[in-house]
């Protein structure tokens, strides 16, 4: 099963030498970023600093590095095994569309070592400690100014809790998370993110919004917080689902929310309406720079934490990073739901290095002319794969996750007057290339082979593709040996 919360995981790292102390003092303004990046492109250890430069709580860096580390954070031998139970729970009766994704996590409900359970802030390691008014400062967290434009320290895994002022539901999300001064966040909250439809329907009441906001959880939970869930999914129930066991929370101290009882520190406070700040710019998971625009100004009110805190954090910036992992975690837990909307599909795969929204890669078993085009669109009406900028279609005996395999198709297949479909829609609140922003156009590419139906009269019709004799392949195979090669 998953671990249980941060610190467990951290020494089971160190014990099968996965995980490197630093003990000299390093400056969170530039250096600890530069020292990341480093460490995760070249695919070494978690990091654990000691001696963060104005804050005595240790900085846990590059914790979901690697795939090995973030499975054996959430306890699977492959992300398969997760994708399979999900498929488990879709089969045989649950109709196709998002009814029958809600259905599926309703199913989640059921199982007893799912839910979350409450426990007495007594029993909360996060409640050790509460700070109060005047007795917080933020400025003793390790916040991260990471690239030499960003403007200002930022928190890059603190989880948010808000839910609907009218109907209840929690949401949890990862948001980036400015620290404005010593009482003062900003909440980079999305045209399209949960949180900001909950800010927005409190602000249209005419009331503040209670936020907590959550660090150094237990690895199952800040996973989920990523998951592009539906809005009425509870995040924690996908958390018990993944981890085997029952996440356990605590009541907040002064806002109306429950965070986990393992987590490290909380903040919380209450979000006033209209209070806005300039928030960014920030080296963002594009690679580039996103603007300065205004977004929420949280004031905390109070601090729970352990009585000797850690923090996680992550550094965002140009591919890769430790958003990899966790991107490809949610491509292949997310296969069978994105299966019971768009059935066509048999495989996809969403490159990192398009920031897994920029671009989805989806082979089908073609059956009818025209077949690619209408999974495009069924992609672009897809819950958040309506974000998707270039959907690329290939047969089914196209391996989605050989982007040589993937780019021969595309370049060797296509008729770009024929087989280039160019649409407009939403992108994602991040992209700058879009020529205004929060819509734009989009591309979809017909990499399949060509039916006479859809136009193709050329004589001989659809070459073959150029492949081995099979009998010559298994007679090398077997005397490849003598060779001596």
């Amino acid at each position: 099963m998953a671990y249980d919360d941060l610190r467990s995981l951290l020494r089971a790292l160190e014990r099968e030498g996965d995980l490197k102390r630093v003990k000299a003092e390093v400056d969170p303004y530039l250096e600890v970023g530069e020292i990341v990046d480093r460490v995760q492109k070249s695919g070494g250890p978690a990091l654990l600093f000691e001696n963060v430069k104005g804050s005595s709580m240790p900085l846990a860096m590059n914790v979901f590095g690697t795939d090995r580390r973030l499975l054996k954070a959430l306890g699977l031998k492959s992300y398969g095994e997760i994708s399979e139970k999900i498929g488990g729970l879709l089969r045989p009766e649950l109709p196709h569309g998002f009814v029958g994704v809600r259905e599926a996590f309703g199913k989640l409900g059921a199982m007893t070592h799912v839910p979350p359970k409450k426990v007495k802030s007594d029993n909360a390691p996060v409640q050790e400690v509460v700070l109060h008014g005047d007795e917080v400062d933020l400025e003793q967290l390790p916040a991260l100014f990471t690239w030499p434009q960003d403007g200002g320290s930022f928190f890059n895994l603190g989880l948010t809790h808000t839910k609907d002022p009218e109907t209840g539901i929690r949401n949890l999300g990862l948001y980036r998370l400015q620290r404005h001064d010593k009482r003062t966040i900003g909440m980079h909250w999305q045209i399209h993110k949960d949180s900001r439809n909950h800010y927005q329907v409190a602000a249209r009441r005419g009331e503040r919004l209670p936020v907590a906001i959550a660090f150094g959880c237990p690895p199952a939970v800040t996973y989920a917080s990523t998951a592009p869930l539906p809005g009425d999914i509870d995040e924690y129930l996908f958390a018990g689902f993944i981890a085997g066991r029952r996440t356990e929370m605590v009541d907040c101290k002064t806002v109306p929310l429950q965070v986990p009882a393992q987590a490290e520190v909380v903040l919380e406070g209450w979000l006033e309406p209209g209070e806005m700040r300039p928030e960014g710019p920030f080296g963002d998971h594009t690679g580039f720079y996103t603007p300065q625009e205004p977004f929420p100004a949280l004031t905390i009110d109070c601090v729970t934490m352990r009585k000797r805190p850690l923090l996680q954090s992550i550094v965002v910036g140009r591919p890769p990073t430790e958003d990899g992992p966790l991107g490809r975690a949610t491509e292949r837990f997310f296969l069978p739901l994105l299966k019971i909307i768009v059935p066509d599909i048999v495989d996809y795969h969403l490159p990192e290095a398009g920031g897994f929204h920029n671009c989805a890669i989806v082979s089908i078993d073609k059956k009818y002319p025209k077949h690619a085009q209408k999974v495009m669109h069924a992609i672009w009406g897809a819950h958040m794969m309506s974000l998707t900028k270039l959907i690329v279609v290939v047969d089914s005996d196209c391996d989605v996750h050989d982007l040589h395999e993937v780019a021969w198709r595309a370049l060797g297949n296509t008729d770009y007057a024929r087989d280039l479909s160019i649409v407009e829609g939403p992108v994602d609140h991040l992209d700058h290339a879009s020529y205004q922003q929060f819509w734009g156009g989009k591309a979809g590419i017909d990499a399949t082979k060509k039916w006479p139906e859809e136009g193709y009269t050329r004589d001989g019709g659809w070459p073959d593709m150029v492949l081995s004799d099979p009998d010559t392949a298994a007679l090398v195979d077997r005397r490849w040996k003598e060779y001596g090669l």
